[in-house]
């Protein structure tokens, strides 16, 4: 039996509004209805996707439709993101979990509203993520870790059994943290970095082992 898929609105255009625009394509749930993007900017939007409003809209869509997810990326702060998931929580729409077909949280995992789960990425037995979180392509969350809100676990990046990421951090591209580590709020970890020892300070932290290299301003 065919499921009618219910629309959603992608707030956010640019690579990242492609790549979730693929994943919820993908899917069986949802279908994109259209796009919202800052008044001026260049949206860079994925086919048979149009931009139908800006920030200033939002207010309005909300009366219209029920699903909205976040789809400007996270590099480094979470702040945007951060601030559009309040916004939209405060309009009473619904910002749903978004799993691609290929990626996978366990049975006894956990992902919070507004979290998109990327193609190949895996969520491990026990595992909490928070909201609105990016858990991208082919990452691995292991059994019994912990990410707090408004985080980004970037494409490749490993945290380890036993972590626990506080909200808004965001792990480069192939990072490792290993296993029972705990990684303070705000903290940026660069692409490659390994963490061995846990964080307690916000900071950018480079290299193997990793090393604090500037405070977050």
């Amino acid at each position: 039996m065919l499921v009618e898929r219910e629309a959603i609105i992608l707030v956010g255009g640019g690579g990242h509004c492609r790549s979730v625009a693929d994943v919820i394509a993908a899917g069986g749930e949802f279908f994109a209805a259209g796009i919202v993007e800052r008044r001026g900017a260049e949206a860079i939007v994925p086919a048979c996707v149009e931009v139908i409003g800006t920030d200033e809209d939002l207010a309005a869509l909300a009366e219209r439709y029920e699903n909205f997810a976040i789809t400007i990326g996270q590099v480094g702060r979470s702040g945007r993101r951060r601030e559009l998931f309040e916004y939209l929580a405060d309009l009473g729409v619904r910002l749903p979990t978004i799993v691609s077909p290929s990626g996978r949280a366990a049975s006894s995992a956990a992902l919070g509203a507004g979290t998109v789960l990327m193609h190949n990425a895996m969520v491990n037995a026990g595992a909490r993520i928070g909201c609105n979180c990016i858990i991208n392509t082919a990452a691995l969350v292991e059994h019994d870790a912990e990410v707090g809100d408004h985080c980004h676990v970037a494409t490749g990046a490993i945290v380890n059994g036993g972590c626990v990421i506080g909200d808004d951090v965001f792990l480069g591209s192939g990072a490792v943290v290993s296993h029972g580590v705990r990684i303070a709020d705000g903290a940026i970890i660069g692409a490659g970095c390994v963490v061995v020892d846990s964080i307690d300070e916000s900071g950018v932290y480079v290299g193997v082992p990793a090393r604090r290299m500037a405070t977050v301003g």
